[in-house]
């Protein structure tokens, strides 16, 4: 079953999207989590069951985050993308906490041609569950994007 509910957090109303899942904690997993009202913000669908007690468990954690409590998530995500999205993700997942890096850093360490840096800041950008694993920044066009917890500004 997909489920939803909406939280309040100090960036403003987050959208949390998940389906039920035997091995995540909780019994949900995260397939998407963002920012209400950002641009290309995912939106409910019909089919999706509206059920703050499934998500509990990642409430709870992303409070614990906002408070400075927890730095690394122990929640079972089930992100949607192509081959080259999932490639991006996974160097975004191996940037330190607390850490700022550039689309054009992050291109080279995957190992991609400069021309690429639009795709890789593409594939970040399509990233529905932020980079929620830690706190990381990248920085575009002299401005920092913050994808800690849950999103990155797609302006």
């Amino acid at each position: 079953m997909r489920v939803h509910t909406v939280i309040d957090s100090p960036l403003g109303q987050l959208l949390l999207m998940g389906q039920e899942s035997g091995t995540a904690p909780g019994g949900t997993a995260i397939t998407s989590l963002s920012v209400q009202g950002m641009r290309k913000a995912p939106v409910v669908r019909t089919g999706r069951r509206h059920d703050q007690a499934a998500f509990a468990e990642a409430v709870r954690q992303i409070r614990a985050y906002f408070e400075g409590e927890l730095t690394m998530f122990q929640m079972e995500f089930m992100p949607t993308g192509t081959e080259f999205q999932q490639q991006v993700w996974g160097a975004l997942d191996a940037i330190p906490y607390g850490a700022t890096t550039t689309y054009g850093k992050l291109t080279e360490r995957l190992g991609l041609p400069r021309e690429r840096v639009q795709a890789v800041g593409g594939a970040v950008g399509a990233r529905s569950a932020g980079a929620m694993r830690h706190g990381v920044s990248t920085v575009r066009s002299g401005r920092r994007h913050a994808l800690g917890l849950v999103f990155h500004d797609a302006t």
